[in-house]
């Protein structure tokens, strides 16, 4: 049988970087949260197979904990203008790289790691934390749903406005941060 000391040891590295792209400054304080829950039903846990999806879904949730008791009122976001919005069309119109062959290619060759982190630390981590931990942790929309305790429907419907949302911040990131080339004259 693993001992809680090994399984904490052996995902620690895992979780805070989970918790980072999810919470950032704030990864260490929800992983210490997450051990702290998982040692105190440490002995609930009966395969050994499943600890990492165990603290992953304990992780998530006191991520959201963690937003719930911030937030008093969540950000609007005007989804009707998010919905219109098109990277692709964006950088076709915009051309920010002129003489390009591949402008989208370019585009993305922009951006670094920390770049499309702090793109994603933008979002409000109710779409944040679908985005992450489908795509980036590879978990299914239906695991997800479950870690949640939400119907699937609505980790689809926020997995597509996460989507919409990264892709209107890319856009933004990059203009302010000087990421676009200016056209030749």
């Amino acid at each position: 049988m693993l001992s809680f000391r090994d399984l904490a040891r052996e995902q620690l590295p895992r979780l805070l970087s989970l918790a980072r792209r999810l919470v950032g400054d704030d990864a260490e304080d929800v992983v210490q949260e997450c051990l702290l829950k998982a040692f105190q039903k440490f002995d609930q846990l009966h395969d050994a197979t499943a600890a990492p999806a165990w603290l992953t879904s304990i992780l998530v949730n006191s991520c959201r904990d963690r937003a719930r008791a911030r937030a008093r009122r969540p950000e609007e976001i005007d989804f009707d203008q998010v919905e219109r919005f098109s990277l692709f069309r964006k950088i076709a119109y915009e051309d920010p790289f002129p003489y390009s062959d591949s402008l989208h290619l370019d585009f993305l060759a922009e951006f670094s790691r920390e770049d499309v982190r702090a793109v994603l630390m933008r979002l409000p981590e109710k779409y944040r934390i679908p985005l992450v931990v489908v795509y980036m942790d590879g978990y299914l929309a239906r695991e997800l749903a479950e870690m949640l305790g939400v119907p699937l429907g609505t980790v689809l419907a926020r997995l597509h406005r996460g989507r919409k949302l990264f892709e209107t911040q890319m856009w933004e990131y990059a203009e302010q941060n000087g990421l676009l080339r200016e056209a030749a004259p």
